[in-house]
């Protein structure tokens, strides 16, 4: 493993120079995101390479299953977790570069049901007028973890696990929700920021651990420059922009 490499205020003060010389950095950064955050990733990667001419090659899972990949040489350079706690665990497994992390998002988790008559609160789930409930698997995605947490806060938790749907991830579990398979289901704000329909409770964050959403520099890309300014590019303005747009609390 490398020493820690203190990189964002060095890299930080020479941003403006550095990422407009295309030929100061590699072709492209291979970019392990949380399916929750892909929508985003997306945008911000696209405004990266309109700044700096390099392109993200993304690839979206469930963070447990993301770092599985990791740990097993997947060719990832940069991993954008939907938590905190995997991305300092990468770091101390060796898998990525000491003082790289930084929470880069925080999510917020919503009921939400095309059916703009189902969901009306917390009363929704104690009263359980509904067959099928998608969740993300908690064993791998925070927000299946989160959407757990709230169910056991509201003593709902065992009258409804006979009915969860189980997503993979919570991309997977929104699928359930907007095809039908489940009434209505826990999801991630960003995931239904700009759609009008259905109802939906967005659930207070006192009920559940903060989703501090952190990213971190994998040892695979210590020496990409272009992966180092991608994360700087997170981390500023443009990148604060799109993430507190698609619904997501701004990171540190």
């Amino acid at each position: 493993m490398k020493p820690a490499v203190l990189f964002f205020a060095t890299l930080g003060a020479a941003v403006p120079g550095f990422l407009w010389t295309a030929s100061a950095v590699a072709a492209e950064v291979r970019v392990a995101v949380a399916a929750n955050f892909i929508e985003p990733a997306r945008e911000i990667g696209a405004r990266f390479t309109k700044a700096t001419g390099q392109r993200l090659v993304l690839s979206s899972g469930a963070t447990g299953q993301l770092y599985t990949q990791i740990t097993q040489d997947a060719p990832f350079e940069v991993f954008l977790a939907a938590d905190r706690a995997t991305p300092q665990k990468a770091i101390d497994e060796g898998f990525a570069v000491a003082g790289s992390r930084f929470t880069y998002a925080t999510g917020r988790l919503v009921l939400f049901s095309k059916d703009p008559a189902l969901v009306g609160g917390e009363a929704t789930l104690r009263e359980g007028r509904f067959t099928r409930l998608a969740i993300a698997n908690p064993a791998t995605a925070p927000y299946g973890t989160a959407a757990v947490e709230v169910m056991k806060a509201l003593g709902t938790y065992d009258a409804l696990a006979g009915r969860f749907v189980q997503g993979n991830n919570i991309a997977q579990t929104y699928q359930f929700v907007e095809t039908g398979n489940a009434e209505l289901g826990f999801v991630a704000l960003s995931q239904i920021a700009g759609h009008e329909g259905g109802s939906r409770w967005l659930v207070p964050g006192s009920l559940h651990a903060p989703i501090a959403q952190d990213a971190v520099l994998l040892e695979r890309g210590a020496d990409n420059e272009a992966a180092r300014a991608f994360l700087v590019f997170l981390r500023g303005p443009e990148g604060r922009a799109v993430v507190e747009r698609f619904g997501y609390g701004a990171g540190n």
